[in-house]
Order: C-alpha cells, then structure tokens, then sequence
C-alpha cells in the first residue's frame, strides 16, 4: 500500500449517538477524498480500539498510518492518552510507521462549522448585534484547552455577536444555564447557545438541557458530520504528511 493511511481516533461514548455521528463524518471524509482509506477507532466505549485497527492495518500491509484525534483541543486525551496508545503500537508493530497529527482546533472551518448550526437553528445575522452567544464546550482542566476556548470565544465577539461567554459542561465553571442568565441581566435581547463538541453524548445533552433551562433563544446542534469539519480531518492528514521545516506548497 503506497498511500497513507488516516485513522480517526475517537474518545468513544455509551451513547450510541456518538459512534453513529463519528462515522458519519467520516463517511464524508472519504466522500470529500475518494481513494484515500479512512479507518475509525476508539478509545473507548466503542468497538474497534486503535490497537485492533493498527494490527489490522499492519496484517494487511499497510506501512504508512496518519492517526488523526477527533479532538477540539489539546488536552489529556491527546497529550498523554493518544500518545501512549500510539507508542505501544509501535513497539509491538515495527514496519508500520505511525504519526499522530494535531488536534482539530482552534481552525476557521472550526468556527465557520459553529456559525453554519446556529444558522440551521434559527440565528439569523440581522439578529446578531442583539445577539448574546453561549460557546459551551466539553471542559477541562488543562490551562492550554482552556485558553483556547477563550481565545475562539473572542474571536467570535468580532463576527457580529454582541456578546460572547464561554461555558463548560464539566471540570469548570461556569455551566451553560450560569451563562445564558448572565448575558440575560447584563440586559441582553436575545441568548444563542452553541455546543463546541463533535458528537452527541452526556456532556452535551447536559449543555441542551442549560441552555433549554435557561430559556435560550437558540439552541445549534453539535458540531456534527459538516462539510467544514471533514475538510479539516483532511487538512490535519495533510499537514501529518509533510515533513518538519517543509511546506504544504513545496
């Protein structure tokens, strides 16, 4: 096999959602690249493990591996789960050569992903400027996913918001419903709520379920199978292959 191949890891989930969306956005994945092999894999919860699908891989005679984590932000999940997954692979499958690409955010196809499900629920530009926006994520306690979190939430601030308040479903505070009732004493017309997380599962029902608590105006559906975000998986694959100190046009 002479084309790498891209592995999807992602976390995995009792909810049956979660398995269904991650493959859907795979699906389009290949949709988007005919020819390229897409394989998906799980951390855990779901069938099959990456393990499972590396030795596949390797039986089959696969040498290239591009393992791509389904993940928003650099955390633990892919600081120190992902890796280690990855480095006993290697260990125990020494001709197939394995890289890890980056993680999916901060990216504009990210944020223009946001805009196209609060679009599709009723968010409608010329209600912007009145507009309070909720970005609820999944949480977490690693200073660097925090950060970016924030940092995505001021960049939304200049697309026409007139407002912008991050919110977490876990680890922080404060929790969607908190936001939403903020936004609303600070005298805000209208409150928007958008899930930053791929797949549906139990942090993000307990984002709806804040927001819809709270009597938000507009609730988007997750991330999702978007055309955006599987050009993204895409990009991240892309730039997995180039060399350190080269390009992506050399």
């Amino acid at each position: 096999m002479t084309h790498p191949t891209l592995l999807v890891i992602a976390h995995g989930s009792r909810d049956p959602r979660h398995a269904a969306t991650v493959h859907a956005l795979t699906e389009r994945v290949r949709a988007e690249r005919p020819g390229l092999r897409v394989e998906t894999a799980f951390l855990e919860f779901n069938a099959p493990s990456v393990p499972r699908v590396l030795e596949r891989l390797a039986a089959q005679g696969a040498d290239e591996v591009v393992a791509l984590p389904l993940l928003l932000t650099r955390a633990f999940h892919a600081k120190t789960d992902i890796p280690s997954v990855l480095c006993e692979a290697r260990a125990r499958l020494p001709r197939l050569r394995i890289r890890q690409a980056d993680v999916l955010g901060p990216s504009p196809l990210l944020n223009a992903t946001l805009g196209r499900r609060l679009r599709e629920a009723g968010a409608r530009p010329g209600d912007l400027p009145r507009t309070g926006l909720v970005l609820a994520s999944a949480g977490s306690t690693d200073p660097e996913a925090i950060a970016v979190i924030a940092e995505i939430a001021r960049e939304l601030r200049h697309t026409g918001w007139c407002a912008v308040r991050p919110a977490f479903a876990s680890a922080l505070l404060p929790r969607t419903e908190d936001a939403v009732r903020a936004l609303r004493a600070e005298g805000v017309d209208r409150v928007a709520v958008a899930p930053y997380v791929i797949a549906p599962g139990r942090l993000p029902d307990r984002i709806a379920a804040g927001a819809e608590a709270a009597g938000a105006d507009v609730l988007a559906d997750v991330l999702g199978p978007a055309p955006e975000l599987a050009r993204l998986l895409l990009n991240r694959f892309d730039e997995a292959r180039v060399p350190v100190g080269a390009s992506l046009s050399a």
